[in-house]
C-alpha cells in the first residue's frame, strides 16, 4: 500500500562516489607542493641564519654548504667532512666553472669553521664564496 504512495521506490539506483574530482585535487596539490620544495632547496641542515640589511638573492647557480649549530658541515644533504667538501666542490667546478659557493651557516655556529670551509672552497677553485642571510 505504501508503494502506491511513493514513499518505496521500485528500481533503487545505489549511490556512487566520483573521485575524479579528489583526484585532481591530490594531483595539484602534489604539484603545489614539489614545486615549492624545489623553490626552497637548502643545503639539507636546518639553520637559522644570521640577519644582514645588505642581504642580495645569489641565484640558482650556487652550491649550498651547510654549517650547523655544532659546527658539522652539509652539502647536498649529505653530511661531509673538510677532505670530502673539498673533492665534491672539485668535481662540481669541473661540471660547473662559473658557480659559486653560498655558505649557510647558522647564527649560532663558530665563525672559525666557516673560514675553514671557505678555505676549502677557494683551494676547490671555487671564484666566488659568499655566506648566506636574511634580509634585515
Amino acid at each position: 500500500m505504501l508503494e502506491e504512495y511513493g514513499f518505496i521506490e521500485k528500481g533503487e539506483s545505489s549511490a556512487e562516489v566520483n573521485i575524479a574530482p579528489l583526484l585532481d585535487m591530490v594531483f595539484i596539490l602534489l604539484i603545489f607542493f614539489i614545486i615549492t620544495t624545489n623553490f626552497s632547496r637548502q643545503s639539507g641542515v636546518e639553520v637559522q641564519k644570521p640577519k644582514a640589511q645588505s642581504a642580495v638573492y645569489q641565484g640558482q647557480k650556487t652550491i649550498l654548504v651547510g654549517i650547523s649549530r655544532e659546527g658539522s658541515i652539509h652539502i647536498h644533504g649529505r653530511q661531509v667532512n673538510l677532505e670530502r667538501l673539498t673533492r665534491i666542490i672539485s668535481s662540481e667546478i669541473a661540471r660547473r666553472p662559473t658557480a659559486n659557493v653560498v655558505i649557510v651557516a647558522d647564527r649560532a655556529s663558530m665563525l672559525g669553521r666557516a673560514v675553514e670551509v671557505m678555505d676549502a672552497c677557494i683551494l676547490a677553485g671555487v671564484k666566488k664564496v659568499s655566506v648566506a642571510a636574511d634580509k634585515d
